[in-house]
């Protein structure tokens, strides 16, 4: 690659250096008005989940994006806070630091653990690891899709049901038994469910409309902002807040103030905080993956893991550096700018303007946001995720695959999927198949008598494939006893049928 360039001219040369470094600059030229008019729909689909985030939430919603726009190669992933990132680095700097207790420190951490993300993320792309990712198979991406879907269903419930004490925990088992809890100890308040389950029906509906008539498509793409206004304003005109609504309330006025004072490199936390960077830095990447993969598989182009890393890295750095925590590719914004049609990455800068226009002047007006309309977004999230799940095609087909994949939704987390993906590469690989081949009649061609009936085998002549391109010393004790048994179990059937005593044995590799 660098070899071609080099042959160029001067300035192409330098153009095409620049288009290297920052892929905007390739897609940019072919930009237009029309893709503005889809993205910016599509954008408009992302900003009000965006807005609905705390501060810090808002603060990650505008300048990663901004960065991922210029350096990143995949034209539909969304840039934003995503709540199993969120969760696991959470839970891990609270070992080291109670937020109840020490704020101050607990934000200086996790703003050192994001930046030490990125620089992990970058040092991944500069040693070209992008190969690793071609160890999670199309089973492990559907399954972490899926256990995404669940993840961020489960979480939204505290909304609607209005339970104060709702865990933190991410499994079926704990959320199931917060919920009965609440049930029990009266916890449940019915005006919350009300609310949200009345604005998921509207949007939804909304959507039904539009999926039948497409002159009404733009009522349902804007059916989440619309729902996010009117449910303030019913909010603000009733006093609703004095029936224990959960509204949002004060979320602080201004664009991103800068946290490089808050960065620690030094005392007793950092090398605790380093190894929480890596490990989020490695869950991001992968969670990015899966879903650049999974959108892109569907529009038909390739994204370079590579690249995504060191955009990834550098977008986390300086997120670090702007009151940002940990960003990456989410699920469910890149569902609802993949349903919306975002053909370009505009929509990450048209997302960030719009969050950043928020954040300056309409911040004020988050106060009454009922809590429980933020659910129902997300609930719907939730279903686009399963179409995009189905989309993708569903649960693979093969035996192995199914069970591969149900274990790797429940397994779920990052390290163990890609440690379940190279196990299944390994256990394939020492126990390889044999075939017995045979000529397809007309042709020179040997397949799979199993497979081709048709085939025909040569009399006086058994000719068997391993079925390994990787034959070592792991597998060649497995080769040596299946060639044993086909030999012996071979040889007795021709001298049963055929009435031969000497044959020819091939065995192909």
């Amino acid at each position: 690659m660098f070899s071609a360039l080099m042959n160029q001219l001067r300035p192409k040369r330098l153009v095409s250096a620049l288009q290297l470094a920052f892929p905007i600059l390739s897609w940019i030229q072919n930009y237009n008005i029309t893709k503005f008019k889809v993205d910016f729909i599509a954008s408009i689909g992302d900003a009000p989940m965006a807005k609905l985030e705390p501060q810090y939430g808002l603060y990650t919603s505008a300048v990663p994006p901004l960065i991922y726009a210029a350096l990143g190669t995949s034209r539909d992933i969304v840039i934003g806070p995503v709540a199993v990132d969120s969760l696991l680095l959470s839970s891990m700097i609270q070992k080291l630091t109670d937020p109840r207790t020490g704020l101050k420190a607990y934000k200086r951490l996790l703003f050192t653990a994001t930046f030490f993300a990125g620089v992990f993320q970058v040092a991944f792309g500069i040693f070209r690891l992008g190969f690793l990712v071609d160890f999670l198979s199309h089973a492990a991406i559907v399954a972490f899709m899926a256990g995404a879907a669940i993840i961020i269903g489960l979480q939204q419930l505290k909304g609607p049901l209005g339970i104060a004490n709702f865990t933190h925990n991410t499994d079926i088992i704990s959320v199931m038994i917060s919920v009965f809890r609440g049930l029990n100890n009266n916890q449940w308040h019915y005006p919350n469910l009300i609310l949200g389950f009345s604005c998921l029906s509207f949007i939804l509906t909304t959507r039904f409309l539009g999926t039948r008539n497409m002159k009404l498509f733009w009522l349902s793409v804007v059916a989440p902002l619309l729902s996010f206004i009117l449910s303030t304003l019913v909010v603000y005109l009733t006093n609703a807040k004095d029936h224990r609504i959960d509204i949002v309330k004060q979320v602080q006025e201004g664009l991103n103030p800068s946290s490089v004072r808050q960065l620690q490199f030094d005392g007793p936390y950092v090398g605790g905080v380093a190894k929480i960077g890596f490990i989020v830095a490695v869950a991001a990447l992968t969670e990015t993956m899966a879903v650049g993969r999974s959108f892109a598989s569907l529009k038909g182009y390739h994204i370079n893991a590579n690249k995504e890393m060191v955009s990834l890295g550098f977008m986390n750095i300086i997120g670090s550096m702007t009151s940002c925590y940990i960003a990456t590719g989410s699920f469910s914004r890149t569902a609802v700018n993949f349903n919306a049609g975002g053909e370009t990455l505009m929509s990450n800068a048209v997302m960030a303007a719009t969050v950043m226009i928020s954040l300056k002047l309409f911040t004020s007006l988050m106060y009454y946001t009922p809590v429980a309309v933020i659910a129902a977004i997300a609930c719907l999230h939730w279903g686009l995720l399963w179409r995009i799940v189905l989309m993708c095609g569903g649960w693979p087909s093969s035996c192995g695959n199914v069970h591969f994949c149900l274990l790797t939704l429940y397994a779920y987390l990052t390290v163990v999927l890609v440690t379940i993906s190279f196990l299944k590469i390994i256990l394939v690989s020492i126990q390889p198949g044999i075939e017995n081949l045979g000529r397809l009649p007309g042709t020179d061609t040997f397949c799979d008598v199993d497979q081709y009936p048709m085939a025909v085998k040569i009399p006086g002549v058994l000719i068997i494939r391993v079925k390994s391109a990787w034959l070592c010393f792991a597998n060649s004790n497995s080769v040596r006893e299946r060639y044993s048994i086909s030999h012996a179990s071979i040889h007795a059937q021709i001298k049963k049928e055929l009435y031969l005593q000497n044959y020819l044995f091939l065995l192909l590799f």
